[in-house]
């Protein structure tokens, strides 16, 4: 017998209530050793190519930014490849982590070249968004021009390769993490930390320290490598699953 609304009268569709809106999870890395010890070693070796190249760095920018680019793409293709589930297959890989138990190294997965390709393509095509927003938040709009691009490039491939990796051009995803709604994993954790460490960068440019490395874009840069580590250890540890509160 259905049931009956007792103000209209008329008869109640089950299937026409609204079901509770799924929240999204996490990502896990992929059910491996491999995946765990790369994840451990990947912010490591960030940090330490980042250190030896900081002195040409702070000597000729656009060089060392523009030569740093391929290295660190193959990095965090690497990192994407061996620790990241492809877009569409987080769900898949961690319920086969817990049936399976952990896996044999030699049996990590191979990277999706056709998801690692449109993430590079994705990544390039942000960058001259990302280095829009440099400019808007106060970066030299009519000289150092390439300097803003290059750093761009090295947001995008920090910030918006593991994403687009990990979750593809799912709007709803995307929407989330626009909104900064998103639970915090170490992919989406990174990010956050990668863009607030460049916002924080700026901060002794105009101090009058008379120092090099103060010039544009050296802190802006250094900042977000940092904020990117701290970020993503943060993501993996402290708040994993947890969501940014504004209230």
């Amino acid at each position: 017998m259905p049931l009956i609304d007792p103000v209209t009268m008329s008869a109640i569709n089950p299937a026409s209530q609204s079901a509770p809106a799924k929240t999204s999870s996490p990502i896990e890395l992929l059910p491996n050793d491999l995946a765990r010890i790369i994840s451990q070693v990947h912010p490591v070796l960030l940090l330490s190519a980042y250190y030896l190249r900081f002195p040409s760095f702070v000597a000729d920018p656009i060089p060392t930014l523009l030569s740093s680019l391929l290295p660190l793409a193959i990095i965090q293709a690497a990192y994407a490849a061996l620790c990241l589930p492809a877009t569409g297959s987080n769900a898949k890989a961690v319920k086969r982590g817990k049936l399976n138990g952990a896996k044999k190294i030699g049996d990590a997965p191979s990277a999706n070249a056709f998801t690692l390709l449109f993430s590079f393509v994705l990544s390039l095509l942000s960058t001259p968004v990302l280095a829009g927003l440099q400019i808007l938040f106060g970066a030299p709009i009519t000289t150092h021009l390439p300097h803003t691009l290059l750093s761009s490039a090295h947001l995008a491939l920090l910030t918006v390769f593991p994403l687009v990796y990990v979750h593809g051009s799912d709007g709803k995803k995307w929407r989330e993490i626009a909104s900064l709604h998103s639970p915090i994993d170490e992919v989406f954790g990174g990010a956050v930390g990668c863009f607030l460490g460049a916002w924080l960068g700026a901060v002794p440019i105009p101090l009058d320290w008379d120092r090099e490395w103060q010039k544009w874009p050296v802190t802006i840069v250094t900042g977000a490598y940092a904020g990117y580590v701290l970020g993503k250890m943060v993501g993996s540890w402290l708040l994993k699953g947890r969501r940014i509160e504004f209230d």
